[in-house]
């Protein structure tokens, strides 16, 4: 099973494999979002999850749809002169 912080994320076939195992899990207090060819698309859980949804819940629910981008990682900074005060570059993009 992949692993995700607060939830675990498994195959629609590890399910069909282990049902009985999730559904304790859940009973037990875990949610875990069911995959259909790697998209999330419904969940186990408690029958009260505690909390705000989070993301997985919201694209399980249909009410937020999943980015079709990949995911980049943080965006490289641009190196900035280091004989610049930064006030002073600010102005300067701002057109002051």
């Amino acid at each position: 099973m992949a692993s995700n912080p607060g939830r675990a994320h498994i195959g629609v076939r590890e399910l069909r494999n282990e049902v009985a195992a999730v559904l304790r899990r859940a009973r037990e207090g875990e949610r875990i979002v069911i995959t259909v060819d790697g998209s999330p698309t419904a969940q186990i859980g408690p029958l009260e999850p505690p909390g705000r949804p989070g993301l997985d819940d919201l694209i399980a629910t249909g009410q937020v749809v999943p980015s079709r981008r990949e995911r980049a990682g943080a965006p490289t900074p641009m190196p900035r002169p280091v004989d610049v005060r930064l006030d002073q570059l600010l102005d300067e993009l701002r057109g002051a």
